[in-house]
């Protein structure tokens, strides 16, 4: 892939967490964290990973590019259903080993279960007796992932 963005070396703490320059720091997978949330609502969609090529993919076309982990293999978000996410805004964190990505997601929903987001469930702190539950915190399914993936 050609590309036309390069990340600066990560040099000492002091110019990672107080200076300009972007050098993401990538996990010993060539992984960092890219957690997607809604630009508008601020709600959270997704987390998903992103290697140094996904990352300057997605600064080129303007849509998240990730890395599927399960797959092996650059993942654009949105190729099959069309439930693309066009970037708004990317931050990292102080130490730039984490990414938010602001986006508009574009289509249905983000979460292969066919919801809006994939966190549509809490955890339900008990009184410490029995297996710790779940609760529903969004709407029922925005569609239906067998009709989008053409797969039961």
């Amino acid at each position: 892939m050609d590309c036309k963005y390069e990340f600066a070396p990560r040099g000492a703490m002091k110019e990672i967490e107080e200076g300009l320059d972007f050098s993401p720091k990538f996990d010993k997978d060539g992984l960092i964290p890219a957690m997607a949330v809604d630009a508008t609502t601020r709600e959270p969609l997704m987390l998903a990973y992103m290697s140094e090529e996904s990352l300057k993919m997605t600064l080129d076309i303007g849509e998240a590019v990730y890395w599927s982990r399960s797959r092996k293999e650059i993942w654009h978000k949105g190729a099959t259903s069309g439930h693309t996410q066009r970037i708004v805004e990317i931050r990292t964190d102080c130490d730039q080993d984490a990414l938010i990505l602001l986006v508009e997601q574009v289509g249905a929903g983000a979460c292969h279960s066919g919801r809006e987001s994939c966190f549509y469930r809490k955890i339900v702190p008990t009184d410490g007796l029995g297996t710790v539950k779940l609760a529903w915190t969004g709407p029922e399914k925005s569609f239906d992932p067998a009709v989008v993936y053409g797969k039961p």
